[in-house]
């Protein structure tokens, strides 16, 4: 009875410590300068306004990649055959070497084959394609004085975003590079170098190199209900000009799961996702 008395007082000396924790991480945030721009209390979970997740373009620059309008996009839970995306490549924006990549993307599609996604092959997504895991499950924030933490249920993929500094001067590339960020009275401004050329920029399959940037501005719009992230891409060996568009997330009450992506997830289709030829232990 004793170590059952034991247990229930840690148990409930957790939960006190979450909750506490939960409401201080704003707090927290705010002494760096946030202006109460709270993304994670209360459970707090975020997911695509909209379940398509193609970004919004601004008006008055050139647009990201948009859909073939020769082949609509039909997506899942609309009661058609879903189907998988078809870049427009008369974007006149995008420089040749990316375009060919881009036909044999579509090509492959168009002859009944499957469209890659990060999400789908259990790959990390890179920047600024990792909003648009959060189609079913959600992307999660920890706002702490000197980080704020992005994980994505799905697979527990993470980005990590540190404050008030400055990017290192010798850095490698990586999935998700480097984010460094601060807060801008009601907006948290993410700066992010350092990716590698392996992950795709959207569901177009839109192809970029390791010299990508991208800036990101987060802030919540909608009484709270609606984080909109204006963001704007800068890869001159991709593009001819930078490019800026939106995604918005909408607010959810949902507590952090588990999924394990790879999981049983190749008896239909081949996605390429990666397997072990050894174990690692």
């Amino acid at each position: 009875m004793s170590n059952f008395n034991s247990q229930q007082r840690l148990l409930a000396v957790c939960a006190l410590t979450g909750l506490v924790w939960a409401g201080a991480a704003p707090e927290l945030a705010a002494e760096q300068g946030a202006s109460a721009l709270d993304f994670s209390s209360n459970d707090a979970a975020w997911v695509l306004a909209d379940r398509d997740g193609d970004y919004i373009p601004v008006p008055g620059g050139p647009s990201p990649t948009r859909n073939d309008p020769a082949h609509p996009h039909v997506g899942n839970g609309t009661g058609a055959q879903p189907t998988f995306r078809v870049a427009d490549l008369a974007n006149p924006n995008i420089k040749p070497w990316a375009k060919e990549i881009m036909k044999r993307e579509n090509d492959k599609v168009l002859a009944g084959g499957i469209g890659y996604s990060a999400r789908s092959s259990c790959m990390p997504a890179g920047v600024p394609a990792f909003m648009g895991y959060a189609v079913f499950e959600s992307i999660h924030f920890l706002q702490m004085p000197k980080q704020v933490t992005m994980i994505f249920s799905g697979d527990a993929q993470v980005r990590r975003i540190y404050l008030d500094v400055q990017h290192s001067a010798h850095l490698k590339p990586s999935w998700y590079g480097e984010s460094v960020g601060h807060y801008d009275g009601d907006t948290l401004v993410v700066d992010t170098v350092g990716m590698n050329d392996k992950t795709y920029l959207d569901g177009f399959r839109t192809p970029h190199t390791d010299k990508l940037h991208v800036v990101e501005r987060y802030k919540l719009i909608d009484d709270g209900k609606t984080i909109q992230v204006t963001f704007k891409v800068e890869d001159p060996d991709t593009f001819y000009e930078p490019w800026t568009a939106i995604t918005n997330l909408r607010r959810v009450q949902r507590p952090m799961h588990e999924e394990a992506c790879a999981e049983n997830n190749q008896h239909l289709f081949d996605y390429h996702i990666p397997v072990a030829n050894k174990p690692d232990f």
